[in-house]
C-alpha cells in the first residue's frame, strides 16, 4: 500500500504537536480503534521487556502473546529504524 508522502508528513506533524500524556491519550483514543490501541500498547510492552533482557518465553507467558509476536518485536527493536531504541533511551528505560 502506497501512502502519499504528504499524508505521512501531516501525520508526523500531528504527533509532534502532542505535549503531554493527556493529549496523547486524547489523540490515540480518537485516531485508533480500541483493538488497534490495544495492539500498539501490547507491542510497546513487549519491546520494553525485550529491551530489559527478559527472555522471549517469559514475555509470551506474561503478556499472553505468541512467540511470533515477540520475534517480530525483537526484529523491529534490532533492525528497525531506531525509533524504539531512541524512545526507550529518551524515557530512561
Amino acid at each position: 500500500m502506497s501512502i502519499p508522502k504528504q499524508h505521512l508528513k501531516d501525520l508526523y506533524e500531528l504527533f509532534a504537536c502532542v505535549e503531554d500524556e493527556k493529549e496523547a491519550e486524547k489523540l490515540l483514543k480518537d485516531i485508533l480503534t480500541p483493538q488497534e490501541l490495544a495492539s500498539v500498547a501490547e507491542r510497546w510492552q513487549l519491546v520494553q521487556e525485550l529491551h530489559s533482557g527478559t527472555p522471549q518465553r517469559t514475555i509470551a507467558d506474561r503478556l499472553k502473546v505468541s512467540i511470533s509476536k515477540i520475534t517480530r518485536g525483537s526484529r523491529m527493536l534490532q533492525y528497525g529504524g531506531g525509533g524504539f531504541k531512541y524512545f526507550l533511551n529518551k524515557m530512561g528505560k
